[in-house]
């Protein structure tokens, strides 16, 4: 049965790291959440565990953003569950390859922008179709310090991450005075179990970023989600277009060395 006046989040990627922090967070403020992910038992199990954790009803959803036709399902799916969509937050994606620019091939360079940049912009687009009709919602991208720094070997990470900037600023204004807000959220790094899966493997020293990072440490998942949260909230009316770092101070650091 819907329930008109509940709100309600879509989150992608959501059934691990940032994105599980994110779908947990807007259950507890009382959201309706659609956790949607390319594996769709483990999405389903989240939303289980959203419903047993913080009672109502919640979906879990199958979908890859990359795929139109998943998209628009997803987005049918959720309005014809809840029907509404308030919140769309854009976190599924993949990682960069971990070899010099020289060894990086074109099918992974692409499949990475697919899923990010034009999985951001599928979403926002049909997402956009029910909150121009209803003329309230808010958008939230997920950027990163890569898409504001140079950092070495991440080439499509970087350049996907700079375009989802590039696509907030765009889609905010075109949207402002239709009652849609877009704004999107830089990390810095985050513990997250695909960080430690990579410090495990030799790909990330996270002494050094921890040295690196005014803070001194790595964020806490649900730290990003709090930010996602506050960009999303009423809290946030009267901003739109706007990139927010949230990296303990990484992107802001200019010294010679750590």
């Amino acid at each position: 049965m819907n329930d008109q006046t509940r709100r309600v989040a879509i989150v992608t990627g959501g059934a691990n790291g940032i994105g599980w922090a994110t779908a947990q967070r807007f259950a507890q403020d009382g959201y309706g959440v659609a956790v949607a992910d390319m594996d769709a038992d483990r999405a389903r199990e989240r939303a289980r565990e959203l419903a047993a954790a913080h009672g109502s009803t919640h979906v879990g959803i199958g979908a890859d953003v990359a795929v139109e036709a998943d998209v628009r399902a997803l987005i049918d799916a959720c309005v014809k569950r809840f029907g509404r969509i308030d919140v769309l937050v854009n976190n599924a994606g993949n990682g960069d390859q971990p070899h010099p620019t020289l060894q990086q091939s074109v099918d992974a360079f692409d499949r990475l922008l697919g899923i990010h940049v034009r999985g951001t912009f599928l979403a926002c687009r049909e997402a956009a179709r029910v909150m121009l009709a209803q003329r309230s919602g808010a958008i939230v991208n997920l950027g990163s310090i890569a898409g504001l720094a140079g950092i070495p070997h991440r080439n499509a990470y970087g350049a996907a991450k700079a375009g989802i900037a590039a696509m907030t600023r765009s889609l905010a204004c075109e949207w402002a005075r239709d009652g849609i807000r877009v704004n999107a959220v830089a990390p810095g790094y985050v513990a997250t179990e695909l960080v430690e899966t990579l410090e495990r493997n030799g790909q990330m020293n996270l002494p050094a970023i921890e040295r690196r990072t005014p803070m001194g440490r790595l964020a806490r998942p649900d730290e990003i989600a709090r930010a996602i949260g506050f960009l999303a909230s009423d809290a946030a009316s009267y901003i739109t277009g706007t990139v927010l770092s949230v990296d303990g101070g990484w992107h802001a650091y200019g010294a010679a060395s750590d």
